[in-house]
């Protein structure tokens, strides 16, 4: 009963706020206190006992109230970081003082008159200052009070020293460095777990991720975003003391956190765990710190040179020097510190995998979207860890569960950023070369999925996932087949042995992206053919010995090939293709000759969203063109003079190769050989067939103008991906139909099908493993055309994916703080909010 009536007092002094018309003096304390009094003791009574409603009326009607209680609570937190906190109704006043601008700030970011408030100086601030130049904005004192509180001993840290409300320790005196919340990146103490501790710490963060959001409130254009966010800028700045051991606190608090514990089953129903709150909302804090302009040096890694990126460099010019955080990440160098956080995320990345014999005895974790942005985040800032992960198969650790999300979502519409933040960090792995030779791994790991059970290697593991994703996946995820394309593309060249499941897969690919009428539907779709064209060429080139099952496959499979290469170009033909082009991508899809193979056993079907499920909107992307750079080996130029002619006068196909200089990317190339190749084939000038498309669609949730070659990108929202206006012209069919890369293909099937078709005549074969077995034995040396030089895509940052991340990693915020309901039903600007 007691406890109802102090929420009552609490609810009496919100209405007295919100009703009074005279703005109310600040040096009226008893009339103030009333908001940080102990009568309140949870987040979630603050959110209920202030509704939004009154919070905008206060806004709109008393902007003096508002303003004095922003003011006060503000001043409130600082006298507490000052005199360390140390009774327990002290730390109760902070508490309620951090969790009533929680409620309040939101509101504060909505109205742009208001945004500025923080920033300001007071008058009341002036006056009472000995140093009206001195004293620092609202924002900066509050941001400085926060920090301290965060190493507050007895507060949010152990102290090191017995003390008591007699004897504090110095909030301003103590070195925060000594008291780093958890040991790992330059840190060897791990302090003892302190329920209290951990809480506090969680509530102090949620503040500082208010502050940050700011960046909520901004529209989703470039124009809005050119001024840093003042809170994030100031936060990771030299301004903030306590910048080093905030920044090593977060990431160790996240890299060191165990789930499973000692894997005592249905532990985490009897025990609460104060830890995985604190590392949810450290891990969002840190995922928003870390951004910069992708405007430092950009050094690629080389798997095979020891030169990355020195950490010394990045501090030099742009970029990193200003943001203290992303700084510190670029500086890290030392093995154990790689290996430290690569464990942590690999640990944390694969929870949701773990197999147990009693259902939901173990403990899930939900904030795997937060940690793939970490991850890929870490990559993009300091390129030595991302060397150092590729250095080993621990990279197929963080490949195993990407893949086991992307198969899971795709067939949720709420889960469309998950699909791309996957698909961007396997693009980023897939431009080194380790990343594809580490693929060669068998598959051993039986992780339950609804895809065919296979026996192989983790490269098939991809090509069958991805086939997946596009046969059953929506269609909001048809701008991501570029993406998946470019990344089998990339590492075909190092695949050293295909199953018969992934072949297949792959051959079933082209079947039905080579169909007229998908063909002709849309300005952009003829590119997944060349890309496909292109892993076949570089698996028949550099590595033929061991990939009989895809050479018996594209023998099987022979037909698509020819009716490519004899694709019709009249008018009438393409007429009657395009009548077919509205009906659904995969309803159309070819059947496979032979019988799906079954699923895996004990898995669940990746489901559709519930209905009303909430979404939130993602930012435009650049085309795949834009986020990629192309390089051949040696000499880029050369790639542009075909000297093979003669060669392609034999082939069955009667497409006439032709040099691809019209291609509009203007991009560099570079690339690195295959296992296997030698350095002559490599060094070969007339690498004619690198035909690639000509530029990609744009994977986008807004429409987006035409580029510069006049073909309209891929728009989300379209069933096929095609704009009402364009329609399919024999010229236009003739223009990319003569650059089909088909030359190396038909020449294999021009050498293979008489010697396979000769063998099952003599031997009466009709078993294939007969036929595997010539493949097998056979060899081409001296056959095929002269191999081209390896083509590789690598990403580069840019600004537009830059805002993707924004918007996305602000998205995923926004719909997993729920408890208490931070953002929602505020006015946000960065992105929607949908119902699926």
């Amino acid at each position: 009963m007691g406890n109802a009536d102090t929420k009552l007092s609490f609810r009496k002094a919100v209405i007295q706020l919100t009703t009074k018309t005279q703005p109310v003096e600040a040096s009226d304390e008893s009339f103030w206190g009333q908001f940080w009094s102990d009568t309140v003791t949870c987040v979630q009574d603050i959110f209920t006992l202030i509704p939004a409603a009154e919070i905008r009326a206060l806004r709109e009607e008393s902007p003096s109230n508002l303003a004095t209680l922003c003011y006060k609570a503000v001043e409130k937190i600082v006298s507490g970081a000052e005199s360390s906190c140390p009774s327990s109704k002290e730390q109760q006043t902070v508490l309620n003082c951090v969790r009533l601008l929680t409620r309040i700030l939101p509101y504060i970011f909505e109205d742009p008159d208001w945004r500025g408030f923080f920033w300001s100086t007071l008058p009341g601030q002036v006056e009472e200052s000995a140093e009206p130049e001195g004293s620092p904005p609202l924002a900066q004192s509050l941001v400085t009070a926060l920090c301290d509180l965060l190493f507050c001993p007895d507060f949010s840290v152990q102290s090191g020293r017995k003390s008591g409300p007699d004897n504090p320790e110095e909030i301003q005196s103590i070195d925060s460095c000594e008291y780093i919340w958890e040991a790992g990146v330059g840190f060897a103490h791990s302090p003892a777990i302190s329920l209290q501790h951990d809480a506090h710490r969680a509530e102090l963060l949620k503040l500082l991720l208010t502050c940050f959001s700011e960046t909520m409130y901004l529209p989703p254009m470039a124009e809005a975003h050119v001024v840093p966010n003042q809170w994030i800028n100031f936060f990771t700045s030299t301004e903030n003391r306590h910048a080093l051991p905030l920044f090593t606190s977060l990431l160790n608090i996240v890299c060191a956190y165990d789930p499973v514990g000692y894997g005592v089953p249905y532990n985490h129903l009897m025990f609460a765990d104060s830890r995985e709150p604190l590392v949810e909302i450290a891990l969002q804090v840190l995922c928003v710190t870390l951004e910069h302009e992708p405007i430092r040096d950009t050094t690629s890694v080389d798997g095979t040179a020891s030169g990355t990126a020195m950490d010394h460099d990045q501090g030099s010019e742009s970029g990193g020097p200003d943001n203290l955080f992303v700084n510190y990440l670029s500086r890290v160098h030392r093995e154990e510190d790689f290996q430290f956080i690569l464990k942590g995320i690999t640990r944390l990345l694969n929870n949701p995998l773990v197999q147990t014999y009693l259902p939901g005895s173990c403990k899930k974790i939900q904030f795997y979207q937060e940690l793939l942005v970490l991850f890929w985040k870490t990559c993009d800032i300091n390129k030595k860890f991302m060397f150092y992960v590729l250095k080993s198969s621990d990279v197929l650790d963080i490949l195993v569960p990407i893949l086991f999300h992307l198969n899971d979502a795709r067939a949720d519409q709420s889960r469309v950023g998950l699909m791309h933040i996957g698909v961007f960090i396997l693009l980023l792995l897939s431009g080194e070369r380790n990343f594809g030779v580490r693929l060669n791994k068998p598959y051993t790991v039986r992780v339950p999925m609804d895809i065919p059970v296979f026996t192989g290697t983790h490269a098939d593991f991809l090509i069958i996932v991805f086939h997946k994703i596009i046969t059953t996946g929506h269609q909001r995820l048809q701008p991501l087949f570029d993406c998946l394309l470019t990344i089998i593309v990339n590492v075909s060249p190092y695949l050293k042995t295909l199953s018969m499941v992934s072949s297949t897969k792959l051959l079933h690919l082209l079947e039905a992206f080579s169909t007229p009428w998908f063909l002709y539907a849309c300005p952009t779709n003829h590119h997944l053919v060349f890309f496909l064209l292109e892993v076949f060429n570089n698996i028949i080139q550099y590595q033929f010995d061991g990939n009989s099952n895809l050479v018996y496959t594209i023998i099987r499979k022979r037909n698509v090939f020819h009716q490519l290469a004899n694709l019709p170009t009249d008018h009438s033909a393409i007429a009657k293709a395009v009548t077919k082009r509205g009906k659904k991508f995969s309803t159309n899809l070819p059947s496979e000759h032979h019988v799906e193979t079954p699923s895996m056993e004990g898995a669940p079907p990746a489901m559709e969203a519930e209905p009303g499920t909430l979404k939130t909107s993602l930012a435009a992307l650049p085309g795949i063109d834009k986020m990629t750079e192309r390089r051949a080996p040696h000499s880029p130029t050369q790639v542009e003079q075909p000297k093979l002619k003669d060669l392609a006068a034999q082939s069955q196909s009667g497409a006439e190769d032709s040099p691809s200089s019209d291609n509009p990317d203007h991009i560099d190339s570079h690339s690195s050989e295959a296992e296997g190749a030698t350095k002559d084939e490599q060094t070969v000038q007339d690498a004619k067939t690198l035909h690639s498309p000509p530029s990609s669609p744009t994977p986008s949730t807004t429409s987006v103008t035409s580029n510069a070659s006049g073909r309209a990108p891929l728009q989300r929202t379209a069933s096929t991906g095609s704009s009402a206006s364009w329609v399919a012209t024999p010229e236009w069919v003739q223009s990319w139909k003569q650059k089909l890369p088909l030359q190396t293909i038909m020449r294999l099937l021009q050498v293979l099908v008489p010697q396979v078709e000769k063998i099952c005549i003599d031997k009466g074969l009709t078993d294939e493993s007969e036929i595997l077995k010539f493949l097998q034995h056979g060899t081409l040396v001296g056959l095929l055309p002269v191999p081209h030089p390896i083509l590789i895509r690598k990403y580069q940052p840019n600004s537009g994916t830059t805002m993707w991340f924004r918007t996305y990693m602000w998205g995923v915020i926004y719909l997993r703080n729920v408890d208490p309901p931070v953002w929602y039903d505020t006015d946000v600007k960065l992105f929607e909010i949908q119902r699926v």
